[in-house]
């Protein structure tokens, strides 16, 4: 056949990441809709007053938008007080080392080591990213005029041009367009429990199966609870105060939600006592959704006897959503919490004057700009002052995280170019008013909102793409032929990427692989205590605290993951450990991930099967020693350098008989599957061994 019916791998998994990360989600169409309302208003109102600077103000509308109105203000009052400080230093520093040009250089280097510092040390280190870029923004004025007034007035208007977008993006996400945290937590409740019911009412009904349920599904889920409930905690009173109840409630729904996952395809030959059931969990599901509405108590609704319900647990993840359900309404009936608030991060890190790797991570940041800016004013080449501000923005803690903020400015930059390139050839000149500018701007400023809506892997190439477009397009009060500042915008981008990463890569090298490594180490330690965990009886409260402990998981799997993919951008000549770094942390991530599946479809067999106490002791025996084995492969890998070896498979002892005759196929099943997915752990120091031929195999 030809070579063109075998397209490369890389090319469809890259359509596969555009198709998943451009998808629509709940709340994403009210972002983008917000971010073109503020932006269209900030073009006419700077096109009108004749405000400069057009570019800088859509950027931060675009940054002060946020997925709802808590964030929103965060980060407004952030930009505010950042860009006032930034702003009352700039003067300062200008009225005392003006005449004195090595002073103002000595003196801007200090103020910037510093902000980039406390960018890595607080919690609101945004705040000194916006001084270090406004510090760093001001010299190019310097360069450009020897006049002290002219000076003094671009500066000011550099205030005018930050905060006064912020305002008209505070007034849109607050009158016209709110997304409150609290209706989008009950809207995310509502969506998962619809889709729970939905999969009970396919099996009711013998309708085919519309849409499966997957892990991943699961896992995000969990995640976008947890985080909306924080976002409602900041907002609301009545949320802080009931936070254990509201956290054992979206514990409960992550459950559900988990338990639907397992349910079958459908259901050959139901028996009624089955039918029966499955309608009682419909019917408590939209009970659970009227009460997660209303914030009253939720009550268990009974609708079939105890010896129906008990010959309908064998129905795969019907019993984990009856246990759930019971769990969660006994909880609610006692008032008892089983669940504990969620922990403040501390506004300081632990390590601030003790690591010596903030002051490293500043002082590289700084060598890149003052590099930058050594050859911005050698060269004599003005538009290409976007060079500097790019050393400041991909500064981040990793090699990783850089390597990606670069690629999506890269992407992002060369992507704006290319609109603003075609539109200065065959849109501006059909314009003639500010109508036809708006027609031209706003579908551009529409996509790049859409993007920068999705997760943190796409995100920043939105911000870059509106902000190269603006760049070439809206700095100036009338049409623009000029082709040259896009070539040099898009000059100064590539060069401030090259001069960073050299940089970044040349001393002190902060790459997260052995982060990496120690990040598993407590997810495998939360996958053991899960499986550590009791069987509670049905109705027992303390199921809670097991369902907090899964979201826990669920969260440390996710933070592991992300680790990884900037882990796998980062840049290197030692190709083969790479590459063998990257394997070994995507296999222990997916066997982590399988264990505590396997290990959670074993608790709920036990569960399920309500089995003498020999059968109990059984299946805790099992439990207690897979996580023997993964604590001690965790404390292998903790050590330096790691020791981890692939645990042996444990032969499963025999199951004792279970009673009325019952099979225990279903026990037995579960605890190999839990044994062999153990086993699947990679061994970590494999590599040192490796013989020669296969490194450069790897290496090729």
């Amino acid at each position: 056949m030809p070579v063109t019916d075998y397209p490369p791998d890389a090319l469809g998994q890259f359509g596969s990441f555009l198709r998943y990360e451009l998808t629509p989600y709940p709340g994403r169409v009210n972002v983008m809709l917000r971010c073109m309302l503020t932006s269209a208003i900030v073009i006419v109102v700077s096109m009108a007053l004749e405000v400069p600077s057009l570019a800088l103000s859509l950027l931060v509308v675009f940054y002060v938008t946020q997925s709802n109105v808590v964030l929103t203000r965060l980060v407004g009052l952030m930009f505010i007080v950042g860009s006032t400080l930034a702003i009352c230093l700039s003067i300062l520093l200008l009225k005392f080392t003006f005449d004195y040009p090595l002073v103002r250089i000595v003196v801007v280097s200090v103020l910037f080591f510093g902000s980039a510092y406390l960018i890595r040390v607080l919690k609101i280190g945004v705040v000194f990213f916006i001084v270090a870029i406004v510090i760093i923004y001001v010299q190019t004025f310097v360069d450009q005029t020897d006049q002290a007034d002219l000076l003094i007035r671009a500066v000011l208007w550099v205030w005018v041009v930050v905060n006064y977008p912020i305002a008209l993006t505070l007034i849109i996400n607050s009158l016209l367009l709110p997304a409150e945290p609290q209706q989008q937590l009950k809207a995310e409740i509502h969506r998962q429990l619809m889709k729970v019911e939905m999969r009970l009412t396919e099996l009711i009904e013998g309708y085919p199966r519309a849409e499966p349920i997957t892990v991943t599904e699961v896992q995000q889920g969990a995640l976008t609870l947890q985080k909306l409930l924080r976002f409602s905690t900041m907002r609301d009173k009545q949320y802080r105060e009931h936070q254990a109840e509201q956290l054992a409630c979206i514990a409960t729904v992550s459950r559900l939600y988990h338990g639907a996952s397992a349910l079958p395809d459908s259901l050959a030959a139901a028996s009624a006592s089955q039918i029966g059931m499955l309608r009682e969990l419909r019917a408590n599901c939209r009970a659970l959704d009227d009460v997660s509405m209303t914030a009253e108590p939720y009550r268990f609704v009974n609708t079939v006897s105890p010896e129906q319900r008990a010959d309908a647990d064998a129905i795969a993840g019907a019993g984990e959503l009856s246990r759930a359900l019971h769990a969660y309404a006994d909880l609610s009936l006692t008032g008892a919490s089983g669940s504990k608030p969620l922990a403040e991060e501390p506004m300081v890190a632990p390590d601030a004057w003790t690591n010596p790797a903030y002051a490293r991570f500043s002082l590289k940041t700084l060598l890149a700009v003052l590099v930058c800016y050594v050859f911005y004013n050698a060269a004599d080449w003005k538009g290409i002052h976007t060079i500097m501000l790019t050393c400041v923005i991909i500064a981040l803690p990793s090699l990783g995280a850089s390597a990606q903020r670069a690629l999506l400015r890269v992407a992002g930059a060369a992507a704006g170019s290319l609109l603003a390139l075609f539109m200065v050839v065959f849109v501006i000149p059909q314009l003639d008013g500010i109508f036809g500018l708006l027609l031209m701007a706003l579908p551009v400023i529409a996509l790049a909102a859409w993007i920068s809506a999705g997760s943190e892997r796409i995100a920043y190439a939105g911000v870059q793409l509106m902000f190269t477009f603006s760049l070439a397009l809206l700095e100036q009060f009338g049409p623009t032929t000029n082709l040259t500042q896009i070539r040099d915008r898009m000059t100064g981008i590539l060069l401030g990427v090259g001069v960073s990463t050299f940089v970044q890569m040349s001393f002190w090298r902060e790459g997260e692989g052995d982060v990496l490594r120690q990040k598993l180490v407590p997810m495998l330690r939360l996958v053991a205590e899960l499986l550590r965990a009791p069987l509670a009886a049905r109705a027992s409260p303390e199921q809670m605290p097991y369902a907090q402990r899964q979201l826990q998981a669920w969260a440390a799997l996710a933070d592991c993951e992300a680790t990884l993919a900037r882990v796998a951008l980062e840049p290197g000549w030692q190709e083969a450990e790479q590459a063998q770094l990257t394997l070994r942390a995507q296999t222990i991530l997916a066997q982590g991930r399988e264990i505590m599946l396997a290990g959670h479809a074993l608790h709920n067999a036990l569960g399920e099967a309500r089995a003498g106490e020999a059968v109990q002791e059984w299946g805790r025996a099992i439990q207690e020693q897979v996580a023997a084995e993964l604590g001690h492969y965790a404390a292998a890998l903790e050590a330096a350098p790691p020791v981890a070896r692939s645990p042996l498979y444990i032969a499963i002892p025999a199951l004792p008989a279970l009673p009325d005759g019952r099979s225990g196929a279903p026990l037995t099943s579960a605890a190999e599957d839990l044994m062999r997915q153990l086993t699947g752990l990679p061994d970590w120091h494999l590599a040192a061994a490796q013989p020669a031929f296969l490194t450069r195999a790897i290496r090729t």
